[in-house]
């Protein structure tokens, strides 16, 4: 049995004037729900669910604070059942889709992918096993 047993949540630090944003694209366009919010108005801290009992964490950078790790991440991967569906929400929102969808093949797996970037960066991909 393995140790690992699927994504908790990945976090996000999007500057502070990229927060609103942030939250625009992940629940709004991708109409995602929040489920948990701490902090206060300076430091609002939110997860939000991605259906699958796991989670977007999103941290504002705070104001001089020294960050743990430089850089957002290398993707955020979100399982849906329409590749295209998504991808054709982010556009008419005015996201730029960095990779069209497509049908790839990943070892024995075939699966339908696209690729955004998101409100503060992020890239961001739409995976759906065939």
């Amino acid at each position: 049995m393995s140790l690992i047993q699927g994504i908790h949540h990945v976090a996000l630090k999007p500057k502070k004037e990229q927060f609103a944003a942030v939250m625009k694209f992940y629940t709004e366009i991708l109409e995602l729900k929040v489920v948990r919010q701490w902090g206060d108005e300076t430091y609002p801290c939110t997860m939000i669910s991605t259906g699958d009992n796991s989670c977007i964490e999103v941290l504002p950078q705070m104001d001089g604070a020294e960050l743990p790790c430089e850089g957002k991440f290398a993707h955020l991967a979100l399982a849906t059942d329409d590749v295209d569906a998504c991808a054709a929400r982010v556009r008419e929102a005015g996201y730029p889709i960095t990779i069209e969808p497509k049908d790839v093949e990943l070892a024995d797996l075939e699966a339908r992918i696209a690729f955004c970037t998101g409100a503060c960066g992020e890239t961001v991909e739409f995976f759906c096993v065939k």
